[in-house]
């Protein structure tokens, strides 16, 4: 699936690898659902390939076929053990990186969603990140580059990507699959186009559509209606992310009136996406309780 907003990152980056300026460690703040993980194994595959073009791996060299088999042996992913990213394994993986390159060319590791790194796990890429060793290149993506510690960031060459706006993504989406209307009004909830374009494939859109209904209408009546009323551990986040939506949509549509009603909207909206940010660190929550005690929240302040 063609991504025309990584074109450029991967163009830059082929300049580097022709000019031997390849830097030894790259930092792509591009969440996986704006293709980070794409882009970011594009790169890996490039810096492995014995025959780069001008546009990226050649895809026919030993290296290309063992990149597509998925057993490339000097490629190496690291990826969360549940929820993070753990001290032994940086160490496993910076033991590999020490070896000599088996295909006599590259060495590339690629960590994903490197905001994981627990403290004792960035800690233990520190050294490597310094001094990887000739012909090894890190590549670390992250879904929130806020979540790395300093000291890991400032090794690393960021990569540019330049976002597309939300008619960019509708023309993309409607050259991938047929779309009934304007889909990106949920980008926020899914995560970016590359998830939106999964989501319009699975019920879950029209269950994000339902949502936006209901909450408009509890919002309307003081009372949770429909969809909301069978919420559970798995659709709290998308419910929450939903309200998000529709309170944000209600100060832009009244922008102008009411200040202190606006102030308190904003405030609520707020409340929300926090309630939603914490929501793992929420051992035991009544769900359903909550969603109505942000419509009884919403019935106050307009009173």
């Amino acid at each position: 699936m063609d991504m025309p907003w990584l074109s450029d990152a991967k163009a830059r980056f082929m300049q580097q690898l022709h000019s031997a300026q390849m830097p030894h460690a790259l930092l792509l703040g591009l969440s996986q659902g704006y293709g980070g993980m794409k882009l970011a194994e594009e790169i890996a595959a490039a810096a492995l390939c014995s025959e780069p073009t001008a546009r990226g791996e050649c895809g026919h060299c030993k290296s290309c076929q063992l990149v597509l088999a998925g057993n490339h042996p000097d490629f190496h992913l690291l990826e969360a053990d549940g929820k993070q990213i753990k001290v032994d394994q940086v160490r496993a993986l910076c033991q590999d990186l020490t070896s000599t390159a088996q295909q006599g060319g590259r060495r590339v590791a690629l960590i994903a969603q490197s905001e994981r790194l627990n403290q004792a796990a960035a800690n233990a890429l520190l050294k490597t990140l310094e001094e990887p060793g000739q012909g090894t290149l890190i590549i670390l993506q992250t879904d929130s580059t806020a979540g790395l510690l300093p000291t890991i960031s400032s090794r690393c060459q960021r990569v540019q990507v330049k976002l597309p706006d939300n008619s960019a993504i509708q023309s993309w989406l409607a050259q991938q699959l047929p779309l009934p209307a304007d889909v990106t009004w949920c980008l926020p909830v899914v995560g970016g186009p590359l998830k939106l374009a999964e989501v319009l494939q699975s019920d879950r859109y029209q269950t994000l559509l339902d949502y936006r209904r209901d909450w408009r209408a509890s919002l309307l009546t003081g009372h949770l209606c429909a969809s909301l009323l069978t919420v559970g551990e798995e659709q709290i986040s998308d419910v929450l992310r939903v309200l998000y939506l529709v309170l944000h949509r209600e100060l832009l549509t009244t922008e102008g009136e009411d200040p202190l009603l606006r102030a308190r909207i904003a405030t609520l909206a707020a409340k929300v996406m926090d309630t939603c940010n914490r929501l793992s660190q929420m051992p035991s929550v009544n769900y359903l309780a909550l969603c109505q005690n942000y419509v009884l929240e919403y019935k106050r302040l307009k009173t």
